[in-house]
């Protein structure tokens, strides 16, 4: 079967019937099935157009299926698909830093630390044995103050002279508003990284005075983890080192 040439007309085709009812889908003679190249491929136009999209008759039966109407079930499943409301992807993880004090594992926001240490020569410094100064270390050629943290949070629970110290010890080097001081610790498990929906309000045997500063407790391992908030852990260190 030959196809004539378009006449004046480019929508009109003699191999193509095409209906343009509202709401109802395009009848369109599919030559291309039937003669052509999913077809007994008998069209004499094949040759010259080696393809059926090549050909004005499926071009032009495209653009028909394409111009027609949305049709009223098409127009509902679009509806109903954009009226859904947006889900909203999951939140970044947060990144802390976990260590132990005592029997209590905390963490702090990894921003809050600049290095992670061996335990330093600790040099005293004159009446400041009573507060949270335990004195200087000398990190990288430069002395920075060494306070406890166990001691500013009420979890050191004898005193330094007599605390075993173990092969887990670490010196944690923070920052925080430009100024640098550094805080021992009993063990660093290292970065953990966990969603904010994870967080969870203390319990009364974290809330209280001790752990005033936590934001909330996270489960790892076997652990209830106190996250600190660092401001208020920094502002305190600050109030107490003056």
């Amino acid at each position: 079967m030959s196809h004539p040439e378009p006449s004046a007309n480019p929508t009109t085709f003699t191999d193509v019937t095409v209906t343009v009812p509202y709401d109802r889908e395009l009848a369109l003679h599919d030559c291309w099935n039937q003669i052509g190249v999913s077809g007994n491929q008998s069209c004499r136009e094949l040759p010259r157009h080696i393809h059926c999209h090549n050909c004005p008759v499926y071009s032009a039966a495209a653009a028909r299926l394409l111009d027609q109407p949305l049709r009223a079930e098409d127009r509902r499943a679009w509806t109903e698909l954009y009226a859904h409301e947006k889900r909203l992807s999951a939140p970044a993880k947060t990144s802390a830093l976990l260590f132990r004090l005592g029997a209590e594992w905390l963490a702090l926001p990894t921003s809050a630390f600049q290095e992670i240490a061996e335990r330093r020569v600790l040099h005293s410094l004159p009446h400041r044995r009573l507060g949270i100064v335990l004195g200087l270390v000398n990190v990288r050629g430069e002395l920075l103050l060494c306070a406890s943290l166990a001691r500013l949070l009420g979890l050191e629970t004898s005193p330094p002279a007599k605390r075993l110290r173990t092969s887990f010890d670490r010196l944690l080097v923070a920052d925080w508003e430009g100024q640098r001081f550094t805080f021992p610790v009993d063990e660093v498990h290292g970065v953990h990284r966990f969603h904010q929906a994870d967080l969870r309000e203390p319990p009364a045997t974290v809330a209280r005075s001790s752990l005033a500063c936590a934001r909330g407790v996270f489960p790892w391992r076997n652990f209830a983890v106190g996250l600190l908030d660092t401001d208020a852990v920094f502002a305190a260190f600050n109030r107490n080192l003056s």
